[in-house]
């Protein structure tokens, strides 16, 4: 297939995150509003270019004091920093569906390197809209502490409310253009 541009069907994607809570649970969120620019032949990724920007003041925890919080400048600063955004700098194949994406993630003033490991889902054709459609599942873990996200607080029982380390999960379904 071709190189084409394709569009992030937001209705059908997800970019969320999980991180321990209190050292004993989990916390779980998304970004509800996020776009992509995705130039690629997505049977091959390796020569395509991917730019994700995400709205920092979209964080979705169900629950709004906590997403308050996150949008605070204890962590986001979404008034100062509306956007976090990741631009793909160099893409691995390393099996037949199955790709390392590096590239430059930016949360607040801070651009580190991060490794997405990514899966090619399949392509399809949208019976009621007749566009290719592909999917994409990607993962990776941050430390939080490397992009300036270091608002932490004791627990009575020893360790932190807040973990370091964040996974991130992104499920894009893209839509073929033209």
């Amino acid at each position: 297939m071709a190189k084409s541009t394709w569009t992030v069907d937001t209705a059908h994607s997800e970019i969320g995150f999980v991180v321990k809570h209190m050292m004993i649970s989990k916390a779980k969120g998304t970004f509800d509003q996020f776009e992509a620019v995705i130039e690629a032949d997505v049977e091959d990724l390796s020569n395509s270019k991917i730019e994700v920007t995400i709205d920092t003041a979209s964080v979705n925890t169900r629950n709004d004091a906590r997403d308050e919080h996150l949008r605070s400048a204890d962590f986001f600063d979404a008034e100062n920093h509306p956007k976090m955004t990741f631009v793909a700098t160099d893409i691995k194949k390393k099996s037949d569906k199955n790709y390392d994406v590096i590239g430059d993630l930016s949360i607040k003033d801070t651009t580190k390197p991060v490794t997405v490991d990514v899966t090619f889902e399949g392509i399809s054709k949208d019976p009621m809209s007749g566009d290719t459609v592909a999917g994409f599942s990607g993962e990776t873990v941050i430390n939080r502490k490397d992009f300036g996200l270091t608002w932490n607080a004791a627990v009575e029982t020893g360790g932190v409310l807040v973990a370091e380390d964040v996974k991130i999960q992104v499920e894009l379904e893209v839509h073929k253009q033209g």
